[in-house]
């Protein structure tokens, strides 16, 4: 077992040499130390103190912590049959261990005693903070319960977790099975990038013509930009049918997760589970984020009806007064075709100013610009993948972060971009350790010599997840349960969401949109239109945010399993906010992996992304006063936001930043959605 890569923590994480026979073994030791790292806690003799108690319980299971994380990341990235029946394997034990610290009567009143004592008055404002979080978190999840209470809310968090992994799983299996060959006769209307692309994945299984999947760039090439209705129909299809096969039908599923969820509500004495989630959020309770939706959609309604009625009419005018009503796969090509015609802009025409590594560049030199932030990329360092590649930040000449990037589709590999932290350091005197993290997607990948050449969406994609990323490394805070993005889920997205509007600035963009092929910026006149068109279908996108948040909420808040068929109930919910009738199948409710598989967890809190959108929007308004540059913006949005973690009241933080509460009007009129 000396040799058990899981074992300890290591920053230079030896990637090659874990195998999923290491996995089980690994937890079970891991276990039975934080097991007795647990009882030291609850068997400590005399006064109640600061060590033993409360530096004791944030670093109570933190190899455990990492190994699991480790695992859950490489399953996520490089799965396989081992590693994935390992990783299902060690899900029950450690989250029954995770409940049994919960739910502990006497780890609570350990807390309690601390809270009482002379010492408490002594702590600094982080440790006050977590004494706070975590003394209200125990009586949230349920450690005031009687015993038979407690015992079943163990059940409930250890099947939760059981499903939960099954359905991400089945959607990843769902979408790596699917695939669909064309020939020169389908493709009319593609655009060379997606041709490429198609072509070299044949080519990697064997076949002649082109080859196309459900993965994101994939699947939206087709549904922008192919001209044959029924075959974007049969994609479409596909696509929204995910996950309901026999073998890996995530329907059932849904219902005893949402029966579930309930049920642990109820029991913790909350009225849904979404009030039970948002009471330590900034929205607070559901009534308050549905009333959030709801605002937004009659924002949006107005513009959003507009829209359409423009949309039906350009299409008459293509296709003549006859032309049959638009269905849900028409929707994307004919509004590319309507923006083209209106602006006189392809989205395409921005992909050869976009290839990756000059993206990169210029990400880092935006970063150096305005957080004063050195980015190195650094080489030998062990990985997951041929294609990770390893960066390093340094901030006033000290290394504050490691970091690793996995941009690519591959079929053992889920779906969708997301940052994860490895390693959070802490901050011991006047010194933070050095973090550990990483960012991962689904872009458009290169083609033979050519680089990865994205779209501006996935350029938006990846200023996103390094926001994330710049929440870890900027991260100084003293306990490690409130460090980088330990924030509450409706406060999360702002770090990440705030940088996506460098990728419209002419200033930043001029350094890294360039021609991967001459090196010349994107022309005057293609940045206007792509100005132009940034506000195109604004209230479209905005209801489809909506449309998932609204799902989200009215599943946990007013969805009774077995009152009927989620998925038609799901579909129901959601047409309200969509620009064409959904058909009678559409299960997408089967793939919404963020409330029913996804690490994060957003269940009863997918109202966070654009509840974060007003935040960024509004928080960026001090960036476009004062300077998209501005080093002392950037230090004050440090010192304010990135370094706090969840050491402050979120809501406090955006006060201190910007010197006063969020303008939900900031957001509409970002959008071009104000009158």
């Amino acid at each position: 077992m000396s040799k058990n890569p899981l074992l300890e923590i290591r920053y230079d994480i030896p990637f090659s040499e874990i195998r999923p026979e290491h996995i089980e073994p690994a937890v079970q030791t891991l276990l039975a130390q934080a097991e007795e790292e647990f009882r030291a806690i609850l068997r400590v003799e005399g006064p109640r103190t600061f060590e033993n108690t409360l530096l004791a319980l944030d670093r109570l299971g933190e190899r455990l912590g990492y190994a699991f994380t480790l695992v859950a990341h490489l399953e996520s990235v490089v799965s396989s049959p081992e590693l994935r029946a390992a990783y299902n394997a060690i899900i029950p034990p450690i989250t029954a261990f995770s409940t049994r610290v919960q739910l502990s009567t006497e780890l609570y009143q350990a807390l309690k005693d601390l809270a009482a004592s002379p010492e408490a008055q002594t702590l600094s404002p982080d440790w006050a903070r977590f004494l706070k979080l975590r003394l209200d978190e125990f009586r949230r999840q349920g450690a005031d319960l009687p015993a038979e209470k407690k015992a079943r809310l163990e059940v409930l968090n250890t099947r939760l977790s059981e499903i939960t992994t099954q359905f991400e799983q089945n959607l990843t299996d769902s979408t790596a099975d699917w695939e669909l060959y064309l020939d020169e006769t389908q493709i009319a209307g593609l655009p060379p990038s997606a041709l490429e692309a198609a072509r070299q994945s044949a080519r990697s299984k064997g076949r002649d013509g082109y080859r196309f999947t459900l993965q994101q760039p994939s699947f939206l090439a087709v549904q922008t930009y192919l001209d044959n209705a029924e075959i974007r129909k049969q994609v479409y299809l596909a696509y929204y049918t995910r996950a309901t096969e026999p073998g890996r039908d995530n329907r059932p599923l849904i219902d005893e997760i949402l029966a579930l969820r309930r049920e642990k509500a109820a029991l913790l004495g909350y009225a849904n589970f979404a009030d039970f989630v948002l009471e330590n959020r900034m929205a607070g309770k559901a009534e308050r984020a549905l009333q959030f939706e709801h605002d937004l959609k009659a924002a949006y309604e107005p513009y959003f009806t507009r829209e359409l009625a423009a949309l039906e009419a350009f299409r008459r005018e293509l296709e003549g007064p006859q032309a049959p009503p638009l269905e849900p796969w028409d929707i994307a090509y004919y509004a590319e075709k309507q923006r083209k015609a209106l602006y006189d802009f392809d989205e395409e025409e921005l992909r050869p100013y976009f290839a990756l590594p000059q993206v990169l560049a210029g990400l880092f030199e935006i970063v150096r610009r305005v957080f004063g932030l050195e980015v190195r990329e650094v080489n030998g360092v062990d990985t997951w993948h041929p294609e990770v590649k390893t960066y390093e930040i340094y901030r006033d000449g000290k290394r504050i972060c490691r970091f690793f990037t996995d941009w690519h589709p591959r079929e053992n590999k889920r779906g969708g971009a997301w940052m994860n932290s490895l390693i959070r350091g802490v901050r011991i005197g006047e010194t933070t350790e050095p973090h550990l993290g990483l960012m991962c997607g689904n872009l458009t990948p290169p083609v033979g010599d050519q680089p990865a050449l994205l779209t501006h969406r996935e350029v938006e994609t990846v200023f996103h997840e390094f926001g994330h990323l710049l929440h870890l490394a900027l991260s100084s805070v003293e306990a490690r349960s409130l460090a980088g993005t330990q924030v509450a889920r409706d406060f999360v997205e702002l770090p990440s969401q705030i940088m996506e509007n460098w990728c419209w600035e002419r200033e930043a963009l001029d350094l890294f949109a360039r021609h991967y092929q001459t090196g010349e910026p994107i022309p005057d006149a293609l940045f206007e239109k792509m100005m132009q068109a940034r506000n195109y279908w604004a209230a479209n996108l905005g209801m489809r945010q909506l449309a998932f948040g609204m799902l989200d909420l009215s599943l946990h808040v007013h969805y009774s399993p077995g009152d009927g068929d989620v998925m038609q109930y799901a579909r129901q919910v959601m047409q309200p906010f969509m620009p064409a009738p959904l058909p009678q199948d559409y299960a997408f409710v089967a793939g919404f992996a963020h409330l029913f598989g996804h690490p994060v967890g957003y269940a009863a809190g997918y109202y966070s992304y654009k509840w974060s959108e007003v935040l960024d929007a509004d928080a960026f308004s001090r960036f476009k006063s004062e300077g998209i540059f501005s080093r002392q913006t950037g230090e004050d949005f440090i010192a304010h936001i990135l370094s706090k973690g969840n050491a402050v009241d979120p809501a406090e933080l955006f006060r201190r930043f910007l010197g006063r509460d969020p303008d939900p009007k900031a957001l509409l009129a970002r959008s071009g959605l104000l009158d």
